[in-house]
């Protein structure tokens, strides 16, 4: 879809530039309208692909099915997080390599949506794991398992992280 987007603001502009070629006696007033009319297309351009990747969002997760898990640092975390894992009914579904500025976001209250899928209603294992280094730098290693009840809406799971623990809180 972004494909197609691409190529309908390339064909726009190309006939708009086409326009100014052929043209004969064009004034700074004509091109500056010109100008207007490209930035209010892209604009345009912009905000149906905004709503295209809403549909896109809504069809491949319908909300009766939807499962979202967010992951944050408990308050006072100054571990050094290095990365994360998430299964779910032992399938492994997300794993993520945190950067500097990753981490640091984390330790502020930021919240990572690092996991979004689909799931039958019911009763699901999620196993979180994650490694890091503490301050003093020695190396933490640690893996949790939860029972999350999925019902017929979006269910919305934060995983907090702490040096010694992991908790979980579903919606």
């Amino acid at each position: 879809m972004k494909k197609m987007l691409t190529i309908m603001v390339s064909m726009v502009l190309l006939c708009l530039c086409s326009a100014v070629v052929f043209g004969q006696d064009i004034t700074r007033e004509q091109l500056k309208g010109l100008d207007e009319q490209i930035q209010e297309i892209k604009g345009d351009v912009l905000g149906i692909a905004t709503e295209l990747n809403q549909l896109e969002e809504r069809l491949l997760y319908p909300s009766n099915s939807e499962i979202a898990v967010f992951m944050a640092l408990a308050e006072g975390g100054k571990f050094r997080l290095d990365s994360v894992e998430i299964q779910v009914d032992g399938k492994p579904v997300a794993y993520h390599l945190y950067t500097f500025k990753e981490l640091e976001a984390l330790q502020k209250g930021g919240v990572q949506r690092v996991y979004t899928g689909n799931v039958k209603t019911g009763t699901h294992d999620i196993q979180v794991s994650f490694k890091g280094k503490t301050n003093g730098g020695s190396d933490i290693e640690r893996s949790e398992n939860f029972k999350v009840q999925k019902k017929v809406r979006p269910a919305f799971v934060e995983i907090r992280l702490a040096q010694d623990e992991i908790t979980l809180n579903d919606r």
